[in-house]
């Protein structure tokens, strides 16, 4: 299977890129910073240097070619603006289902976030409250498309070790999860083909991943 991945260098890409190609898969990790390349190479993914705030759907779709799979992991990332938020954890995710769509790609794996149904606590940190809107737009927006989409809700992400056990459902309480169960959460489910229209919400917990995911892909009875 080859993968593309943007947001390529961010923390659970990396993970997952390096879960790629340990199974013989193909990641590809979309960047923007060419500074990033020998990292993406020393998990055993191809770097293409693609800013996604900064391109066009033509562009994007000519990095898809040949691949069976991508993967939105990408993020403002701490310390950016509102306005970033937008145009990154929105707009790019965006761009990334227009490029599927012209490359004929149906597989979009969208990294997202709990807690994006209920709206943001009164006072919050407005950047947080953007946050959220982005996130819940992008998924509005991909799942809307014909598209084969499964959109993954972790809850807080931690750097801990990864335990291989994990809550997975459409609903689960508020928890932490590691970025590397993330990681390898996001691997089974581009393996289990019926999971594709699922919206699913993530943490740790007391399930191997791999039957967390085997219910997940269950065919629809009938």
């Amino acid at each position: 299977m080859r993968v593309v991945i943007a947001g390529g260098h961010g923390k659970i890409a990396k993970l997952l890129e390096r879960e790629l190609a340990e199974r013989g898969d193909s990641a590809v990790g979309l960047i923007r910073n060419p500074e990033h390349a020998a990292a993406l190479r020393a998990t055993g993914a191809e770097p293409v240097l693609c800013d996604l705030e900064h391109t066009d759907v033509d562009t994007v779709a000519g990095h898809l070619a040949g691949a069976d799979a991508v993967v939105f992991a990408a993020g403002a990332g701490p310390g950016s603006g509102a306005a970033r938020k937008d145009t990154v954890d929105r707009a790019a995710a965006v761009l990334l289902a227009d490029a599927a769509q012209r490359a004929g790609v149906r597989r979009y794996l969208l990294v997202s976030s709990m807690g994006v149904d209920a709206p943001p606590t009164a006072g919050r940190d407005e950047v947080w409250a953007a946050y959220l809107r982005a996130k819940k737009a992008a998924e509005v927006d991909v799942t809307g498309r014909d598209l084969d989409v499964t959109v993954l809700r972790p809850g807080r992400l931690t750097d801990d070790e990864p335990t291989d056990r994990v809550t997975l459902a459409p609903r689960v309480p508020p928890g932490p999860v590691t970025r590397a169960d993330v990681a390898r959460v996001l691997l089974a489910l581009l393996h289990a083909p019926h999971s594709a229209g699922l919206t699913l919400e993530l943490v740790g917990g007391r399930t191997p991943i791999a039957d967390a995911v085997a219910a997940a892909d269950r065919p629809p009875a009938g």
